[in-house]
Parts: C-alpha cells; structure tokens; sequence
C-alpha cells in the first residue's frame, strides 16, 4: 500500500523560468501499478540535507500518451522544487509512490462542455484531463487559466499548439494579472470572470462537469459562483495546490492521552499518544509505515477510516460528508476525541 518505487528521470523539460516538466522512465514490470486516471498524482520521496520529504504532484499527460510525467514549480522556500529545478537531472532516480487522487475524469462521449478552471501549477491535473477529453472524446473543453503572465504560464505553448489543432471543441481564456495580452482578459480569476463564461457557454450545450485547481481563494471564488449560477455540487470537482493557515484552534480537542490501533498493510501497532498531536504524527513518531505526502490537508494520501472511537480535523477540503459519516479522515488533520481509537488505512 505505501510503496515507492525508485524509477528514473527520462526528460527533464523547461516549461518556464521557474518550471519543469519531469518525466519517468517506467519499467515494464511496474507499467500496471503506475497506470492512472487523468487528475491523480504521484508522490515523490527524496532526503535533502538529511531531512526525508514527499511531495506530491499531479500528472500532466493523458493516459493514452503512456508516459508518467509532473510539472514542478519553484516555490520559494520549497526544497524540493529547488532541487528538482536547478539539480536533478536525466539518468538520476527518485522513489515514486503510485498514482493517488480523486480529483479524477472518468471520460464519457457526451458531446457535453467540460469546464477547467487552473490558476498557476493548478494548471497541471487540468493538463491531463484537458487531454484526455479532446483525444478520447467528442465533448468540448472551456479551460480558464490564470496567470501573472505569459512567461509563467506552464504548458502555454502546448495549450496554443492545442487551440490551433481543436478549435472547434477547445476555447481557453487567459487571465494574467501582471501584463496586459491581446485575446487574454486581465486581472484574476473573479466571481464576475466565471459568471460571464458560464453564460456565454450554457447557450446551446449541457455543462457536464467543472474541475479547478489552484490556490484555495480562488477555489472557494469560483465553487460559490458556479453554485449561484445553479450549478449542482456534485458536477464541481477542486484540488487545493495551496491552502491559508488555520486561524482558528482545537478547541474541541481536550488534554489527555489517547490509546490508539493502526492497521497499516496487515501490520497492527498499538500506542499512546497526545490528543493535541495529530494521528499522523503520532503514527509515524511510533515508526507506523502510514502513508502520506502534504501533511497539510491538501492532498488525500494520508486518508484512514476510524473504525471505533472518534476524531476530528482541523479542516477538511477533500472528502464529503457522506465519506466522514462513513468514518474517513485526513488523519494529518484528525485528532482523537475519545481515550481509544483504531485506525484503518487498509480499508479506504
């Protein structure tokens, strides 16, 4: 469940000044554990300066291309998109967990609108699915792409090559908000960005569904929108590339020590922990082999099913609520309300 796999970087491409698309050679004997459904991810580990990291990132090409590859953006202060953009290099190998995610496109031939909404490396799920959709199926993709400009928009002379092949079922939008473009509109991507689409578009065909990817404000901007214009929930689907720190407290976390059960692969481990800690950093400080990536609510690696006692997250982006009444957790976020829990991460 929680293997890595080390696989080695075939291309390394410059996608901007600040981004590169890796690509992996993927042996033959591994080519079905790293088959994917366009949105997923894959997690990468690598120790830096003796510090063990996993990061996760989104596949940008469709599956029919047959290659597993991720653009990684330079953050500031992120080792490892340092490392990955000025140091890593062809022929050298990363540890690769396989392809995660429920931010997925499952293609119908529809001939319905798909909607993507992407702002910065937001834009690298909606790749994938954008794909997906115009080589696998006769619907048409409306893709509203955000960034400060040109320069730092990732994939942007693909998606024109795109526009150029498919211009009757592909129309992007360009927003940048630091440079003024001819056919791009400017500033971000507002309420009254997404209304004017969703208008022009809903003439003449169903809207089947609507993916966005991006910093959390955005997300929140476009889901309200989209849900004003009498969208239906379940036809919206988002991925956080970036989420605002908590403010708020635990308040609903008492002191006190809590004895927990993990199943992880077949394997139990029983151990005491602090109800203030998370169950993940409770589990790995107790050497359990959990699974994980962000650690900050972003992704759903960590996801466990609390299968007695309780628990609750400091936030939640990703699951549903039917999912937490079936008793799913972000166990990065989950902390124990009860003297006893057990913990499955087999049964998700």
């Amino acid at each position: 469940m929680n293997t890595f796999h080390p696989l080695t970087v075939k291309h390394i491409d410059r996608s901007t000044p600040n981004s590169v698309i890796v690509t992996f050679d993927i042996p033959s004997n591994l080519k079905s554990e790293f088959k994917f459904i366009p949105g997923q991810y894959i997690t990468i580990e690598k120790e830096l300066n003796g510090e063990k990291l996993r990061r996760a990132y989104s596949i940008c090409t469709d599956p029919t291309s047959r290659e597993v590859a991720v653009g990684i953006k330079r953050m500031e202060n992120g080792s490892f998109s340092k490392y990955a953009n000025e140091i890593l290099q062809v022929g050298d190998s990363l540890l690769v967990h396989p392809p995660q995610g429920r931010f997925v496109y499952n293609h119908k031939n529809t001939g319905d609108t798909i909607v993507g909404f992407a702002a910065g490396s937001g834009i690298t799920p909606i790749m994938s699915i954008l794909k997906t959709v115009i080589y696998k199926t006769n619907n048409q993709f409306v893709l509203v792409y955000g960034n400060k400009s040109v320069s730092e928009a990732m994939f942007y002379d693909e998606l024109m090559d795109l526009v150029k092949k498919f211009p009757d079922r592909l129309t992007i939008h360009f927003v940048f908000s630091q440079q003024e473009e001819p056919n791009a509109l400017y500033g971000r991507i507002e309420s009254s960005t997404v209304s004017t689409i969703i208008s022009e578009k809903s003439e003449g065909t169903d809207l089947e569904a609507f993916y966005v990817c991006g910093p959390e404000a955005m997300i929140n901007t476009v889901s309200e929108t989209l849900e004003k214009q009498g969208i239906a929930k379940n036809k919206i689907h988002f991925e956080l590339f970036s989420s605002e720190p908590m403010l708020e407290t635990n308040e609903a976390v008492e002191e006190g020590a809590c004895k927990v059960t993990v199943l992880v692969d077949d394997e139990e481990t029983v151990f005491l922990m602090d109800k203030k800690q998370t169950i993940l950093t409770a589990a790995l400080a107790n050497q359990v082999d959990a699974p994980y990536s962000c650690q900050g609510g972003i992704c759903s690696s960590c996801v466990a099913k609390v299968t007695e006692g309780k628990a609750v997250m400091d936030k939640n982006q990703i699951l549903m609520d039917d999912e937490i009444e079936d008793g799913l957790i972000l166990t990065c976020q989950a902390h124990p309300i009860t003297n006893t829990i057990s913990i499955d991460y087999d049964d998700v």
